[in-house]
């Protein structure tokens, strides 16, 4: 069963871009190791070898992934999107019920997630726990620590 990744499309193109530089430089970065390790003789006894191989190794499953990922990926069209409900690219203002704390998160996709631009993966606790919810709902969420509870003050796209 194939796996969509919903994406926005300045998302997208990050990955393409990632994409096209594994390809385009370490590639041939790591190819180029390989050839000057295998220069230096008895590969049976090469840590250099031994060491560009599972780089390469590595470098090939990162390009796979990637590859795989973008093939699933589904752009999503802000302009169609509702902000009644809480949904992937919703921008969430919630509180903590407990201490008073206001944050505001924006639902993305996990390869989009970057924790210091507010933006959260659609795979956390916290995400799950909030799609779907409206305006006004008060969430118990679990997290490692135990249950907090959030109350929506906001959603926007």
């Amino acid at each position: 069963m194939e796996k969509f990744t919903y994406l926005t499309e300045e998302g997208l193109k990050k990955l393409n871009d990632e994409l096209d530089h594994l390809i385009a430089v370490e590639r041939p970065n790591i190819s180029r190791q390989i050839a000057e390790a295998r220069e230096k003789g008895d590969l049976s006894e090469n840590a250099e070898y031994d060491a560009a191989k599972e780089a390469q190794g590595l470098l090939e499953l990162k390009i796979s992934k990637l590859q795989e990922t973008i093939k699933n990926a589904r752009v999503l069209d802000k302009s169609q999107l509702q902000s009644d409900v809480v949904q992937i690219l919703s921008k969430v203002t919630i509180q903590n019920q407990k201490n008073k704390a206001k944050m505001t998160y924006s639902l993305v996709a996990e390869s989009e997630a970057n924790l210091k631009e507010g933006k959260i993966s659609i795979e956390t606790p916290i995400a799950k726990g909030l799609l779907g919810k409206k305006v006004g709902d008060l969430v118990k969420i679990k997290i490692p620590a135990g249950e907090i509870e959030f109350k929506i003050l906001d959603i926007s796209i």
